[in-house]
Parts: C-alpha cells; sequence; structure tokens
C-alpha cells in the first residue's frame, strides 16, 4: 500500500450482494467521480478489470499477491454471460418463389445482396 490518501495494492473485495473478488486494487477518477479500479487475475490471460463505485463496497482487505491471485482466479468473472445475449436469429428458409432474399419472403431485396447478407 501506498502512503497518505491515495490506495493501491493486492486486496480481496468484498462487494454489496455478496460477491467476494481479489486483485491489484487502486483508485481512478472517471468522468469527475471516483473509482476503485479491481484488476483481476486470471491463469490464462490478461485478466479482467473492472471499476466500482466506492458505495458498492462492503469490505477491501490488504493482502499478498499470492493470495489475492490464489481468490481471483477463482473467481474471474466472465465480461458476458451467454444468458445474458439474445439467441441468434435464424432465417426461415422461403418457398422458392424466385426471391432472392430472405428478409421478407417473396420480396428481391438489393441492399441485403449489396451487403453480403445474400448472393
Amino acid at each position: 500500500m501506498s502512503e497518505g490518501n491515495e490506495f493501491g495494492g493486492w486486496a480481496i473485495v468484498e462487494l454489496i450482494g455478496h460477491r467476494r473478488l481479489a486483485g491489484h486494487v487502486t483508485e481512478e477518477v472517471i468522468a469527475g467521480a471516483a473509482f476503485l479500479r479491481l484488476d483481476i487475475p486470471a491463469e490464462q490471460g490478461d485478466g479482467v478489470t473492472q471499476f466500482y463505485s466506492p458505495s458498492a463496497v462492503y469490505c477491501i482487505t490488504p493482502t499478498t499477491e499470492e493470495i489475492a491471485y490464489a481468490i481471483g482466479v477463482r473467481s474471474t468473472p466472465a465480461p458476458v454471460s451467454r444468458f445474458e445475449l439474445e439467441p441468434p436469429r435464424r432465417a426461415e428458409p422461403v418457398e422458392d418463389d424466385g426471391a432472392d432474399c430472405l428478409c421478407t419472403p417473396g420480396h428481391t431485396c438489393e441492399e441485403c445482396r449489396s451487403v453480403g447478407v445474400f448472393p
């Protein structure tokens, strides 16, 4: 940890909502407001960086890099869950009525062809 009012170092961070994460913690100002920056390590790759409002933080426990790393790699949040994404839209096949396009049945659409949606 650094001296003075600035905080920085390895820590376990407990958030409102019973989330417990760990990593390297620093302070960062975004749009004029103070945020807690948490760099969460990952076993493979660069890990994840997340920013939290100080009001979302229940507890910060300074610890060693080794302990923060061990807890961090087990709790690395995914940036997006597959449950948050809409399922891919599938074009429904149209009857062979001479149409070139899948955007609406029976419609020939030069715009779809020009952007490569349909040959």
